[in-house]
């Protein structure tokens, strides 16, 4: 069940997501705010929509959590052999606005039909980043200096919540995904929320766990 956001109300508000679809879609309307951002995040809660074709915001809130935990990252032979090679350098919000303009539209995909990361996405990500709560990760190639691959994603505590991720070079994202697990690991993070399962992140370590155990990581200090 999808239900119609109150814009008028006076306090920001989500409906409760346990009734929502199968696909955790259980809400529609309101705005891309902070406040309202950082309302839903604290609660595994997420916009995605197709910019084109909804006029409305779409929030997701799967009961299924498909996650990454830091220390359970799964780094493949070969992927530590190129890590070796030192082809490539890794930093954290050197560029942000490259990294969320990248995600949307390497590979076409601002072009394609369904395309989520329009401007109003990326604007609103923007003043999460200045506020502090959302983070890019930087793959740079060392030998042209270009920005080659990378990942964004809010951060609530100790949880990242990953929003998209790109690779203009084999592997890009998972040296960047890389990086972003062992940073983790280093300073107490918790849990990479990836939203979405795909054959790439479950190779890397990616399992299910329920929303009840993910508000219970969310809300541990």
């Amino acid at each position: 069940m999808i239900l119609q956001i109150d814009e008028n109300a006076e306090e920001i508000y989500f409906p409760d997501p346990h009734y929502g679809d199968d696909d955790g879609c259980f809400a529609i309307g309101g705005d891309l705010s902070i406040d309202r951002l950082l309302l839903a995040y604290s609660n595994g809660i997420f916009p995605w929509y197709s910019f084109r074709d909804q006029p409305e915001i779409l929030w997701f809130c799967p009961m299924k959590r498909f996650v990454i935990f830091p220390d359970e990252i799964h780094i493949s032979h070969s992927m530590r052999t190129l890590l070796r090679k030192n082809r490539y350098s890794v930093g954290i919000n050197e560029d942000f606005d490259a990294v969320i303009r990248a995600c949307s539209k390497t590979n076409g995909r601002y072009e394609e039909e369904g395309a989520w990361l329009g401007e109003n996405i990326i604007q609103a990500f923007t003043a999460l980043h200045e506020q502090g709560f959302a983070a890019s990760v930087e793959v740079w190639d060392n030998e042209t200096g270009e920005l080659v691959g990378g990942l964004y994603g809010v951060t609530i505590g100790k949880v990242f919540i990953g929003e998209s991720m790109f690779s203009k070079v084999p592997s890009g994202s998972k040296i960047a995904l890389i990086f972003l697990a062992r940073y983790l690991q280093e300073h107490g993070g918790k849990m990479i929320d990836c939203q979405l399962e795909t054959p790439h992140l479950k190779s890397m370590g990616g399992r299910y766990i329920s929303y009840e155990e993910y508000m219970e990581i969310m809300n541990d200090d």
